[in-house]
């Protein structure tokens, strides 16, 4: 008899429990890196708004001239008291007249400071983006302290030029309070346009310099469109900016009686709250906060339809 090969029995094999899709890993890594933000965001930004929306909704009613305050429901009767206040107004219209003066000013040395950076032409950029972006760093309180003191006639260094011109009159005071700001924020704008200068190919310069083309002309013709993103985004930090004008102008006022305690729309809203009226103030700031969102809209949507064009 032969003897019959031995049978093999194929290895059974065992089933590894199935990973995770890709797509449900990065799903779950994208929530626990954004849970942080959004639990901060709605606990110190949404919260608060909507707060301030629902204490808008209320007035203070008295029994009597000395009575007891107590809060009331009252609509829409806190909006209508906004519309119908000249000052809310006139600040409005004073805080534009600010971003005319000063904003163009700003962005325009923003950029120039952003392209002399980026120019082979100068030397020791890192001094000059610290010097340009040191300003930033020192509070707004105490920038308007110095330059109220440097435009004050009684400590100026410069007493002729102070003596001559009334930098804290009711005609330069916005002048005077541009100065400070355009002082603090130029070097933080230009460091947003300086960042995406960087971000231009290094090839698209060097086939411009190949083709003769000076600084000038590279600057016009290649950095200046490359960082329109930037300069828009700038623009609607200088417009929300300049609607929270409070700090310069708010300093400004215990050095010059042209500076009124409703001189821009936060210090309306302050001014309200100190009386105290939180209601009335809530509403100032729901109508401000609306009025800069519709304007910082307006402005992206009108320079990308320009861009497109």
């Amino acid at each position: 008899m032969t003897a019959l090969p031995p049978t093999t029995t194929a290895p059974t094999r065992t089933r590894r429990p199935a990973a995770p899709s890709g797509g449900r890993r990065h799903r779950r890594a994208a929530i626990g890196f954004l849970t942080p933000f959004l639990l901060s965001f709605a606990l110190f930004y949404v919260l608060p708004i909507a707060y301030a929306v629902y204490q808008s909704f209320f007035k203070i009613e008295r029994q009597g001239t000395f009575g007891v305050a107590h809060d009331v429901f009252g609509g829409l009767s806190q909006y209508t008291e906004v519309f119908s206040d000249s000052e809310f107004w006139h600040s409005l219209v004073r805080v534009a007249q600010f971003f005319v003066i000063s904003i163009p000013i700003q962005l325009g040395l923003a950029l120039v400071f952003a392209l002399l950076l980026d120019s082979p032409v100068l030397r020791g950029h890192r001094f000059f983006r610290l010097a340009l972006f040191a300003p930033y760093a020192v509070p707004g309180v105490i920038a308007a302290l110095m330059w109220g003191f440097l435009f004050s006639p009684g400590t100026t260094p410069i007493p002729a030029f102070a003596d001559r011109f009334d930098l804290l009159g009711p005609d330069l005071v916005m002048f005077s309070i541009a100065s400070v700001v355009n002082w603090i924020y130029t070097g933080y704008n230009m460091l947003i346009i300086y960042s995406a200068l960087k971000a231009i190919p290094s090839e698209v310069i060097e086939a411009a310099t190949v083709d003769g083309a000076g600084q000038v002309r590279i600057a016009w013709s290649i950095k200046i469109p490359h960082v329109t993103p930037a300069l828009v985004l700038t623009g609607v930090f200088s417009i929300i900016g300049t609607l929270q004008l409070f700090n310069e102008p708010q300093i400004f006022r215990t050095i010059s009686s042209a500076v009124s305690s409703t001189y821009t729309p936060n210090m309306v809203v302050y001014a309200t709250s100190s009386i105290p009226n939180y209601h009335l103030a809530a509403a100032y700031s729901v109508v401000l906060a609306v009025i800069t969102c519709a304007l910082s809209f307006t402005f992206l949507k009108v320079t990308q339809r320009r861009a497109f064009q």
